[in-house]
């Protein structure tokens, strides 16, 4: 074994080669994955931007008048009434624009970013190959779709609680439920919120294979995602809004009703179901065929 990594190589690169034979190959590089996406400072950046979306709606509920009802985002009027409406208030004003941007980022550099640097080739070294490693880049970007809405949920009830009276909640169908009752429709919100990025981090992996620039599959990822909202607003496209990947991104309130319903939930999994083995396929297409040494 080498006494030490070429400084070309990434963490990624280091602690795939550095690492002893394992005996699931795949479990282990996904394991390295996922080390160095979480470690690195930008990932962490993105977290903490979330993070402050919550803090923000909070402080300035906090600090200004009464908000009238039916003035700005759904919710908005309960927080003083509720801490925990900070969190559904902050996940439905991050879903727009914030969280895709987040996960264009990821998605966009998870192979670009390494063709970016040169170093794809070690990457593709035993005991990784050009398959498995596209699976674990994309149950990467997944594992960043599952933190990125926990982190607001979570980051709005905390300041919810610690700014204002927290109690039983009263759900959009009338009923009331206890705040751990509440607590439990933020994480499934999150849940959510998590199939509802799976299409984007998937079209954004497709993107990153087709070019060396992270920052370029970053932006057309981001793009796209406001593309497919902007189509979704047009009357005159009707017949389209079914088929767009960003159609039931706002649906999560089926989630704040009692009994739950979860039409609007299977609805969006199936049709992200069909995103990521669209995008997926391309994706595998582009990279097996891709000239790494270009």
């Amino acid at each position: 074994m080498p006494s030490s990594v070429p400084a070309e190589i990434p963490e990624t690169a280091k602690a795939t080669r550095t690492a002893a034979v394992p005996r699931s190959p795949g479990l282990s590089l996904l394991g390295s994955e996922l080390k160095v996406l979480f470690g690195r400072r930008r990932t962490w950046a993105l977290l903490l931007a979330l993070a402050a979306i919550p803090v923000l709606i909070a402080v300035a509920v906090k600090v200004s008048s009464a908000v009238p009802p039916g003035r700005g985002p759904a919710f908005l009027d309960r927080i003083t009434q509720n801490g925990l409406f900070v969190a559904f208030t902050a996940m439905l004003v991050s879903v727009p624009l914030f969280m895709p941007l987040a996960v264009g980022v990821v998605a966009g550099d998870t192979i670009a970013g390494e063709a970016n640097l040169g170093t794809l080739r070690y990457l593709l070294v035993a005991p990784a190959g050009r398959v498995r490693l596209l699976l674990v880049k994309y149950a990467g970007a997944l594992a960043f779709c599952i933190v990125a809405p926990l982190t607001v949920g979570l980051a709005g009830a905390a300041i919810g609680a610690a700014l204002f009276p927290v109690g039983p909640v009263t759900l959009l169908s009338g009923g009331v439920v206890q705040p751990a009752d509440a607590a439990l429709r933020i994480v499934l919100i999150a849940a959510y919120l998590a199939v509802s990025l799976a299409g984007l981090s998937a079209i954004g992996l497709f993107l990153s294979t087709m070019t060396v620039v992270p920052v370029g599959a970053m932006a057309a990822t981001v793009v796209v995602s406001v593309v497919s909202q902007v189509l979704d607003q047009l009357p005159q496209l009707d017949w389209l809004h079914p088929w767009l990947f960003s159609h039931y991104w706002l649906g999560f309130g089926d989630m704040l009703r009692q009994p739950l319903v979860w039409d609007s939930f299977v609805d969006n999994a199936l049709l992200q179901a069909g995103y990521v083995a669209v995008f997926g396929a391309l994706a595998y297409g582009r990279f097996v065929t891709k000239d790494i040494l270009s």
